[in-house]
């Protein structure tokens, strides 16, 4: 009777240490994932990102390009620790999912406290930023995110093509252009300073509302993956509890 116990105990043992290593594969392979999306947010579109004057769009992306670098070292610990069945071990894997998902907690408050006050940001600062600083020496990192932004997005100045009448492009850079050629459909040199709607992005609408629409997309990938990672680390907690507590009924 004692030794059906035992074989039911070790057996129960077993299989919370294969599915634990299972979840750690998974885990890991998630934490890669995590990282891509992180990596993908920052690069793809880093020029938008220097239009925007604050940074928690990217320091939430950072956040989880970090938590995805400690799941991929976690995925690597819990695999050792359901191997060697170390209790030890085990403690440590628990505290370290317990820190990735409060990591995740922060980025995805932050990514909801961002996205609420998105459309106040854009409003008030990327006009000036576009008409202010486009092509002003010192600032071609701005040239540059405005022209890709234009062509990107098929837009024209940041609530119409008629911002561009205004500010300190207009007054001495725009050399006789409506808009700059970034505007344009086809973009050529000069083809600004005609702004037909055939010949500039004019009835699509401003930059504002579509920056505005691509953030929100990236940030719901972003939370997407989040809320995956964090179903992830559920069970997987769950199952450290239930192996660790094994262990403590069976010493090895």
């Amino acid at each position: 009777m004692v030794a059906d116990e035992e074989r039911t105990t070790s057996c129960g043992t077993v299989c919370l240490k294969y599915l634990l290593f299972i979840f750690n594969l998974l885990f890991w392979l998630s934490g890669g994932a995590v990282i891509a999306v992180g990596l993908w947010t920052l690069v793809d579109k880093s020029e938008y990102i220097s239009l925007l004057s604050s940074s928690t769009y990217s320091f939430a992306a950072y956040i989880l390009i970090a938590a995805g670098a400690v799941v991929v070292l976690t995925g690597v610990l819990g695999c050792c620790a359901a191997i060697k069945e170390s209790r030890a071990l085990l403690i440590v894997f628990f505290v370290l999912l317990l820190l990735i998902f409060l990591l995740e907690i922060t980025a995805g408050v932050l990514a909801y406290v961002y996205y609420q006050e998105l459309d106040e940001e854009l409003r008030a600062d990327l006009k000036e930023t576009m008409v202010q600083k486009y092509q002003r020496p010192g600032h071609e990192h701005i040239t540059r995110a405005v022209d890709k932004l234009q062509q990107d997005l098929k837009c024209c100045g940041s609530n119409s093509s008629a911002d561009w009448l205004q500010g300190t492009w207009a007054d001495e850079l725009a050399y006789g252009r409506l808009v700059p050629d970034s505007c344009c459909k086809t973009p050529t040199d000069r083809c600004g300073v005609r702004d037909h709607p055939s010949n500039i992005y004019k009835v699509e609408g401003g930059c504002i509302s579509k920056l505005e629409e691509f953030i929100l997309q990236h940030l719901q990938i972003l939370g997407a993956v989040g809320i995956g990672i964090a179903c992830l680390q559920i069970l997987g907690m769950i199952f450290t509890c239930c192996l660790h507590g094994r262990l403590r009924e069976e010493p090895y």
